[in-house]
């Protein structure tokens, strides 16, 4: 049995598509998998179990990069075509069955990991995963050695409307780390992509650089998610890192405000999420009436809230 799996471009929807894929490969054991997949997000899927092919997709104008695929896939009989991207190219290729996500807004009351689940009819929704090669873990174990407890902070995102003002990042981290509260002394792991290193500056210095592990444009995704399962507690934006932490088992908390918590959430039994007074709609008209300016849409989200929202988190694990 052959499966073409075509999944998002950016970080955070092609991790919350992971579980729908374990899935299929449990559903169907010995089945081949070929996974089409945005070359910034392609690192996630090349421990894949059953993978024969890793197709790397680059946006091209006009779509072509649209053609591009159906050029490189048409020649192959599909026994499954599941196509996360909404794309017509499922109906342009020989398939016994095709799963096509739809934009119907009926289901935009959903979480996304839900709306999948729903397309393939997979109960209960499946949790996102991660895929991990023994080297992954071997370079997290040098870069995270044993030790004190890690605290990882990802103070970045992809929309600065998203992203929590890094002095507060610097200051929940010395509080969660203080003498006498839940991470006492514990080392700060600080994740982000290497242009989004004047975020990170504040965090980085926020502790003593002994007790500071640098990660930001050190690492791959799958060393990421190998670096966080060595983490007792992640908080972050909502971002494709926030997400990949849920699905590395971390204790997950998330911070929203112009972006909706109930469809994007980090999902798990190990996640949580706190936001900011206002709701995503309130945020989103503000931005809009002010032209569309992103600044200062997280500003009501206080580091008292968070600091709670994380020690709850904490506390609830077993």
């Amino acid at each position: 049995m052959r499966i073409l799996f075509i999944t998002a471009t950016r970080i955070g929807d092609a991790v919350l598509s992971t579980g729908i894929l374990q899935h299929l490969i449990a559903r169907y054991p010995g089945a081949r998998f070929t996974v089409a997949v945005g070359r910034v997000s392609a690192p996630l899927f090349k421990a894949v179990p059953g993978l024969e092919r890793l197709i790397q997709i680059d946006k091209r104008p006009a779509d072509l990069h649209w053609l591009d695929l159906w050029r490189t896939v048409v020649p192959r009989r599909w026994d499954i075509v599941v196509d996360l991207r909404g794309s017509a190219i499922a109906y342009l290729l020989w398939a016994r069955r095709r799963f096509v996500i739809e934009g119907d807004a009926r289901h935009r009351h959903h979480h996304r990991i839900g709306e999948l689940a729903e397309l393939i009819d997979a109960r209960p929704p499946p949790s996102p995963t991660v895929w991990l090669a023994p080297r992954d873990a071997e370079t997290a174990a040098r870069l995270i050695p044993a030790g004190a407890p890690v605290l990882a902070i990802g103070p970045a995102a992809n929309w600065s409307g998203k992203q929590w003002p890094a002095p507060r990042f610097a200051e929940l981290a010395q509080r969660l780390t203080a003498p006498g509260t839940i991470l006492a002394g514990a080392r700060l792991a600080v994740l982000a992509a290497a242009h989004e290193r004047e975020q990170a500056r504040a965090v980085i210095e926020a502790v003593p650089a002994e007790r500071t592990i640098d990660l930001v444009g050190a690492v791959d995704l799958p060393t990421a998610a190998a670096c966080l399962r060595r983490c007792a507690l992640f908080v972050g934006n909502d971002s494709g890192l926030m997400h990949l932490a849920a699905a590395a088992g971390v204790p997950t908390l998330g911070l929203f405000g112009p972006t909706p918590d109930d469809r994007y959430g980090p999902w798990g039994p190990h996640a949580a999420y706190v936001r900011t007074r206002e709701s995503c709609a309130e945020l989103m008209a503000r931005s809009k009436s002010a032209g569309g300016a992103a600044g200062g849409l997280m500003e009501s989200l206080s580091v008292d809230a968070v600091a709670d929202a994380a020690e709850v988190l904490w506390r609830r694990q077993p």
